[in-house]
């Protein structure tokens, strides 16, 4: 696939996907003669993850050390497990602190829709 349509199926401009290259959060992706990115199916799965993770929050820093111990082979297994079992436990403090928030706004929301429904506003 060229570039233009990896940018398409994934919703994302071509300059990022050269920056995610060029920065190392994906590897290197195989050229055409002519020096043409040629996106292959395994290109493909480091882009979906690189946006999978960005989105849930994982640092760049994080990604390119992921890719770099990738690349360095299997004897590196070990420090992949345990740097994406770090990024899930940074995962699941922030989604208690985001579980947290949300009850406190549906408690104040609760409160306003009480409030026009009787026409007095109450604090506890």
């Amino acid at each position: 696939m060229t570039i233009k349509e990896v940018s398409e199926k994934f919703g994302i401009s071509q300059d990022t996907l050269r920056y995610y290259e060029r920065v190392g959060m994906i590897p290197h992706v195989t050229r055409t003669a002519g020096g043409i990115r040629n996106y292959q199916e395994s290109d493909l799965g480091w882009v979906e993850m690189a946006l999978c993770m960005r989105s849930a929050g994982l640092p760049i820093e994080a990604m390119i050390e992921y890719v770099r111990l990738f690349q360095e082979g299997d004897e590196t297994i070990p420090a992949r497990l345990q740097l994406l079992l770090d990024q899930r436990e940074a995962l699941i403090e922030q989604q208690a602190q985001i579980d947290s928030t949300l009850k406190r706004l549906n408690y104040k929301i609760s409160r306003y829709e009480k409030a026009i429904e009787t026409g007095e506003l109450t604090w506890e």
